[in-house]
């Protein structure tokens, strides 16, 4: 079957230069011809097809990762081995199919060497190899064209982005599957980059499914310039995590906060003097909790509340928390410390003074539970009342967890960083107002 198949790449991944040379030397113009074209001599981990007794792999990574590439060399592997396979390729649009899937800079026409390169039929939407097997083109926004014809394999391109109007990409994924019956061993390949879509999420909540994720530094053949362009431009935003890290980012319904949400109340520096700089710390409430969430926030002199920074440590001793809370405290001129006390009273207070934190600490109970405490918090954002200066990955993906009414379904045990913010926020922008005095920063 096509995922066991071997080629001269399984020896030279293990061979020494002096070997290779070797080897090379002694071929014939025809056989270089042929290695040139070999793609486990070039291809990285992420682009192999993986083992084992998969249905459907699915490819889902960053942009430049090289997925189309993995896609068609895994379709000319197949169509090299079975002269009966019948190859679907399917793409969100009949001409996405022709211009990235076959004719593309990584599609199936470039991968195959020039004297064994398939014949493309635009007329009839065929590829056809001189073996006598054939890859046919589909679009998803036409997922009645897919209802009839039968496949042995199929490669369907970004699925991600296939229509979603009128189901139209699971009718069109349901139709494939329908007429996926030919052969011994049928498989599709799915290549991706990743977004919260029902039939992604159907796909990995499916079983013989194997799944390959993978991030476009990922593929070193990428120009140098490219990756570092990339990351400067766009950081660890949400974008960037996206398409360029190949996370899946899910919005939860009946989250107090969104993606959208986030994104909106971003800039890149504050925009106004600081009136008063908070220090939010959630303390874990043992040594093996998960973290200590510690989130700089401050009141401009505009009446923004801006989050500055996240200095949370994960799984930190007492002292050691606390000194990362006392060098955020100094780092942004802090005035104050809000701590939660209900796991450690004033034991808590003790070890910020023990860390040398010479600025008030406040001690505050919580009475109401996190998702309850947050809530006004989050009424401030939807008032456009709160700024993020800059990127703040895990703090965001906890505040989207943090559901109306009650619940956490974000990532970790607790909310840790989102309850730091909430309590800093909440000292600066629902408690008693202090005379204002301006900081610089």
């Amino acid at each position: 079957m096509a995922s066991k198949r071997k080629e001269p790449g399984d020896w030279l991944r293990r061979a020494s230069r002096s070997e290779i040379g070797a080897h090379v030397r002694g071929l014939k113009q025809a056989e270089r011809d042929e290695y040139d074209y070999t793609f486990s001599t070039t291809a990285h981990a992420g682009q192999l097809p993986p083992p084992g007794e998969w249905r459907t792999w699915l490819v889902m990574a960053g942009r430049g990762f090289g997925k189309t590439r993995a896609g068609a060399e895994w379709v000319r592997a197949v169509a090299d081995e079975d002269p009966e396979a019948r190859i679907a390729l399917v793409a969100a649009s009949l001409q996405e199919a022709r211009s990235v899937m076959v004719e593309g800079e990584s599609g199936l026409l470039a991968c195959c060497p020039p004297h064994r390169r398939p014949a493309f039929e635009p007329s009839l939407r065929r590829v056809r190899f001189a073996n006598g097997a054939q890859a046919l083109l589909y679009g998803a926004n036409e997922p009645e064209t897919l209802r009839g014809p039968q496949h042995s394999h199929a490669w369907c391109d970004e699925i991600g982005k296939w229509s979603g109007a009128h189901r139209r990409a699971l009718r069109a994924w349901d139709n494939l599957l329908l007429g996926l019956r030919l052969g011994a061993d049928q498989r599709i390949v799915a290549t991706t980059t990743p977004r919260p879509v029902p039939l992604l999420r159907r796909l990995l909540a499916g079983e013989a499914l194997a799944v390959t994720r993978g991030r476009t530094v990922d593929n070193g053949h990428l120009p140098a310039g490219f990756r570092r362009a990339v990351s400067v431009e766009f950081g660890r935003s949400l974008l960037a995590r996206q398409e360029l890290g190949g996370e899946l980012i899910e919005e939860i319904e009946g989250a107090l906060w969104s993606r959208a949400l986030l994104e909106d109340c971003r800039e890149e520096s504050a925009r106004a003097d600081a009136v008063r700089v908070v220090v939010g710390v959630d303390p874990p409430a043992s040594a093996e909790g998960d973290a200590c969430g510690i989130v700089v926030c401050a009141l401009g002199a505009d009446g923004i509340g801006r989050v500055l920074a996240d200095a949370s440590v994960r799984k930190p001793t007492p002292e050691r928390w606390a000194r990362a809370a006392a060098a955020a405290a100094r780092a942004w001129g802090a005035d104050r410390v809000v701590a939660e006390a209900n796991q450690g009273g004033e034991m808590v207070r003790s070890v910020l003074r023990a860390a040398d934190i010479a600025l008030p600490v406040k001690l505050v109970h919580a009475s109401r539970g996190k998702a309850a405490r947050a809530e006004p918090v989050a009424a401030l954002y939807e008032a456009g009342k709160v700024r993020h200066c800059g990127q703040f990955p895990e703090l965001e993906d906890q505040l989207c967890g943090l559901m109306a009414g009650g619940g956490y379904e974000g990532p970790g045990r607790s909310p840790d960083r989102a309850d730091a913010l909430v309590w800093a926020m909440s000292e600066l922008m629902l408690g008693q107002r202090r005379a204002p005095r301006v900081w610089r920063f």
